[in-house]
């Protein structure tokens, strides 16, 4: 198989070395094929975002608090969505086992474009995994 590109494009300034994104397998794909954990919560976040474009369900049930995570969710039937690129703004450790990632997300539905702006909140559980809460959408 090819080396592909990660889709999280990197996604944080201090990681891009070049222009061109990190490989898929040493970036996001550590997390989401082979069960690496994510050191922090962009590292998660990114991983997130790339398992939304790849529509990896599982993935993000995993990584998403279970008293938060919605019932009905199915990335994998969303076809109609294309993910563009997404950009971290903010990353802030607030403690030991809670975090918050603002960042922005660029996609296409239905031939428009649109972006979600959302500070997201994180949580460290007692197996040291970092998982999704819930998010503040950004105007």
């Amino acid at each position: 198989m090819k080396p592909v590109e990660c889709p999280c494009g990197g996604a944080s300034p201090e990681r891009r070395t070049s222009d061109r994104a990190p490989l898929y397998a040493e970036c996001c794909g550590r997390f989401i094929e082979d069960g690496a954990l994510p050191a922090n919560a962009m590292e998660l976040m990114r991983s997130r975002y790339t398992a939304y474009v790849l529509g990896n369900t599982p993935y993000l049930r995993m990584t998403w608090a279970e008293n938060t995570c919605p019932a009905d969710l199915d990335a994998s039937g969303d076809t109609g969505t294309r993910w563009l690129g997404l950009q971290i703004k903010r990353h802030v450790r607030l403690d030991e086992h809670h975090a918050e990632v603002e960042f922005v997300a660029r996609y296409k539905t239905g031939g428009r474009a649109h972006r979600l702006h959302e500070t997201s909140r994180f949580i460290r559980n007692a197996q040291h995994r970092w998982l999704y809460v819930d998010g503040e959408i950004k105007s």
